[in-house]
Formats: C-alpha cells, sequence, structure tokens
C-alpha cells in the first residue's frame, strides 16, 4: 500500500448516518448480492472496509458465527452507529489508504467504498495481495460518475454561481470531478494476473424512490457531503436550489407521485 494516498476532502467529510438509512433497502440490496457470491465456508478473519452504521457487518457476523470480524470506517459518526447496537463485531476507526490488518484477513469485504479511495492501480493489489491462501476480496462500487444526477452535480459545481460562475474551491471541484471508478476490464486486467478466481459483473438497479426531490435526497446521504461540508452556508443554498431544479428535470416525477433512479453497480469478487 502507497504510503501517501490523499483525499483530504473525503478523509474530512462529516457523514450522516440518519441520511444514509434513508434509502436502507435500496443501498442493502447490493450488499446482499455481494455477500452471496463470496464462496467461502468458514473464514477465520473478515475485514468490512466502510462498514458504515455496522448493518451488512453485523450480517458478516451472523453468517460465520466463530470468524472473527473487523468494521473499519474513518467516520466516528458511523461507528457510534454501529457500536448502539450489541454485537460480537470489533469496530475499527482509520483510512483505508495506509491500513494493515491486524491479522492476515481470509476475506476483505467492502460495499460502497472504495470508490472514494483514489490510485486503485496501486490499491486493489495491495488489499489482495492481504490475503491468505484461498482468501477473497468481495467489493461492490457505483458506477455513477456518468449518471445525470452526477454530472449534473458537477456541472452545477461548475456553472451554478451568479451569472454562471463557479462554487467553492477549486480543489473542492478538482476533487469531485475525479472519476472515481473505471469500467470493469481495468480491474479484471488488475486482478486477473493474481487471482486464482476472478467474477466481475455489472447490475443496473431501477430504483423506485418516493417524496419530494427524492434523487436530491439520495445524494445528500452520499455522492453529495464532500461538496455540502466544503460550500459555506451561503453557496451550500445556491447550490441546493440550482441541483435540485436540474434533477427534477433529468428524473420527473411520474403520475403515481414516485422517481425512478437508474443506477448502475460494479460487483468483483476475486479469489487467491
Amino acid at each position: 500500500m502507497p504510503a501517501h494516498i490523499h483525499h483530504s476532502k473525503i478523509a474530512g467529510t462529516t457523514w450522516s448516518p440518519a441520511q444514509y438509512l434513508r434509502f436502507g433497502d435500496h443501498r442493502l440490496r447490493p450488499a446482499l448480492e455481494l455477500l452471496e457470491r463470496v464462496p467461502l465456508a468458514a473464514p477465520r478473519a473478515v475485514y468490512d472496509l466502510g462498514c458504515g452504521p455496522g448493518e451488512v457487518t453485523r450480517l458478516l457476523a451472523d453468517r460465520w458465527p466463530s470468524t472473527t470480524v473487523y468494521g473499519l470506517d474513518n467516520s466516528p459518526q458511523m461507528l457510534k452507529k454501529a457500536a448502539e447496537e450489541t454485537s460480537r463485531v470489533q469496530w475499527i476507526e482509520a483510512d483505508i489508504e495506509g491500513w494493515t490488518p491486524t491479522e492476515a484477513p481470509d476475506l476483505i469485504y467492502s460495499n460502497a467504498t472504495l470508490h472514494w479511495v483514489p490510485d486503485h492501480q496501486a490499491l486493489f493489489p495491495c488489499l489482495l495481495g492481504f490475503m491468505r491462501p484461498g482468501g477473497c476480496l468481495a467489493v461492490q462500487m457505483p458506477l455513477s460518475w456518468d449518471q445525470p444526477s452526477h454530472r449534473l452535480m458537477r456541472t452545477t459545481l461548475a456553472e451554478g454561481g451568479p451569472h454562471g460562475s463557479p462554487l467553492g474551491s477549486a480543489e473542492l471541484r478538482e476533487s469531485v470531478g475525479r472519476r472515481w471508478v473505471e469500467d470493469a476490464g481495468y480491474y479484471y486486467n488488475l486482478l486477473a494476473s493474481a487471482a486464482g478466481s476472478l467474477d466481475i459483473w455489472e447490475t443496473e438497479y431501477l430504483q423506485v424512490l418516493e417524496g419530494e426531490d427524492p434523487v436530491l435526497e439520495w445524494v445528500k446521504g452520499t455522492g453529495l457531503r464532500p461538496i455540502l461540508n466544503s460550500l459555506d452556508a451561503a453557496e451550500r443554498d445556491i447550490f441546493l436550489a440550482a441541483y435540485a431544479q436540474r434533477l427534477r428535470e433529468a428524473y420527473p416525477m411520474r403520475p403515481d407521485g414516485r422517481t425512478l433512479y437508474p443506477f448502475r453497480r460494479l460487483f468483483i469478487v476475486a479469489t487467491t
């Protein structure tokens, strides 16, 4: 693992467990589908990287009752929420970059987290290299960079201010503009030579959302957090008003009052 992978905007982001869990069913489904494809019968040590409020981490502990399970996250707010429910999971506050497991993993599981971490060319082979023989790296990441919701996020930041001026700092706009997940073939090339088996697939979920501005509320729990945390109050209000209007046009409410939000995700299961 490189000693200096830096993403200060993300590391300094304040996360809201309540906002994230507003769409718990939609967020949980890909996590469960990833877990179902893990081919391990009795792992000794399991790490959940980016465990958030710990829902899936507790499921890992339930699936393998004799396994040591660690939940790792860099958000104290998320870990506090995770620890509210009694479990045998060992919670760890740490950044993924620079992290080294305390014991060799049989499974590193990561649902909707590693897109926040840059330098996948170094990160993914490093994580696979931590494994015991026969171990498994199981990852799910959103393929949201090209979606209208996320293109409009960047556009609004670049030209949503008065008279089409940019909002926030140049550093923020550069950070948000980074393409955080590559295509499936990129990860195949990264992992194929070191993996005994490699299963990569994509799924698009047609998410049916309810309420006012539901796509805005969705991204407030994930991709929008670094922007909201980095803008001052006045700029935040300007951004949200302009962004919400653009989202309503891109994702119109249906006659039944619901909004359709297609969301594509990438899954990787690599065993050593």
